[in-house]
């Protein structure tokens, strides 16, 4: 079945890139991705076999746990026909002194691909750097690509559209999801509200990237401290974990700073009255989010996480295809 485009796209190519930051690629590309996930969710849905990547390997690189990022890449590529070799920090030489190049390099040799999952992004554009073979961003303390590609997704699913909507993110402004978000919509139009703390509000490189692209495709960005500001008439509520891996010696001083920074029904009332509720999972019922939101009439969390794997397939295919 033939998908219908979200614009035309001109000529995007992504075979043989890398996919490292949403801001690195271009509305065209984003655009590309998010048709090709429509059409390879609907042959799915209809039970087409289709293994474009029959005979490819996918190395995926853990230095830190996951469930939905593993999952939905070791499925996807097992659907498309590939292999996906999961590698975590104890099975390789990296955890030994090896050299990130040195590992770049010979793993080219063996593979068709790589996705990691870190903690520092400039291990993974040294990856990238030194590597034959594309690298995928798989989540770094800056960057989440594939989840916000997810993310927009689930949006179009519901909505229809992209550009033009609001999307208002609650929580840790300074973190790998909001700097995604704010590269990601302001991709494809959308405007971004980020309610979030003093002392957690996105990074000033962050908001000039962002900004330089907002002022390209019209999109609005605003940054408050008022979490009901952020949220007036939003279409899309979104928010993540008050504390990330890797930061559980701040968890006191985090509860404190974010106390009141929560999506609950008070937030909905001053959204739009159709609007949709986003979490990137996994959540902390009672802390960034209620109960009752999460498995509220407006929640799309599940079904956003289920896109991961329809995503993952799009870039896999792509990208090594």
């Amino acid at each position: 079945m033939k998908a219908k485009p979200y614009i035309k796209p001109e000529a995007a190519s992504l075979k043989g890139k890398d996919l490292l930051s949403l801001y690195d690629l271009t509305t065209e590309e984003i655009n590309e991705i998010l048709k090709t996930t429509e059409t390879l969710k609907t042959m799915h849905n209809l039970g087409a076999d289709y293994k474009p990547l029959k005979g490819k390997t996918l190395g995926m690189i853990f230095q830190k746990s996951s469930t939905r990022t593993r999952v939905s890449f070791e499925v996807a590529m097992w659907q498309l026909g590939g292999y996906a070799l999961f590698l975590s920090s104890n099975d390789l030489q990296l955890g030994r002194g090896e050299t990130i190049p040195d590992t770049a390099r010979v793993l080219s040799r063996f593979l068709d691909g790589i996705m990691i999952r870190a903690y520092s992004h400039k291990d993974v554009e040294l990856l990238a750097e030194y590597a034959d073979i594309p690298i995928i961003n798989g989540l770094t303390d800056y960057s989440h690509p594939c989840q916000v590609l997810a993310d927009l997704f689930t949006i179009y699913e519901k909505k229809k559209k992209l550009a033009g909507l609001k999307l208002a993110f609650i929580g840790d402004g300074n973190n790998n999801m909001a700097n995604s978000l704010l590269f990601g919509c302001t991709k494809v139009g959308m405007d971004i509200a980020i309610g979030a703390p003093k002392g957690y509000q996105p990074q000033q490189e962050v908001m000039e990237k962002a900004e330089v692209t907002a002022e390209s495709s019209g999109s609005k960005i605003t940054v408050t401290e008022d979490i009901f500001e952020a949220a007036k008439d939003a279409d899309v509520l979104y928010t993540d974990v008050w504390t990330s891996m890797g930061q559980e010696s701040e968890k006191k001083i985090r509860e404190e700073a974010f106390a009141g920074y929560q999506i609950n029904e008070d937030v909905l009332k001053v959204a739009d009255k159709n609007v949709i509720v986003m979490h990137c999972l996994p959540a902390h019922r009672g802390e960034e989010i209620t109960h009752d939101v999460i498995e509220g009439p407006h929640s799309v969390v599940f079904d956003e996480a289920e896109n991961r794997l329809h995503v993952q397939k799009a870039i896999l295919t792509l990208i090594m295809g």
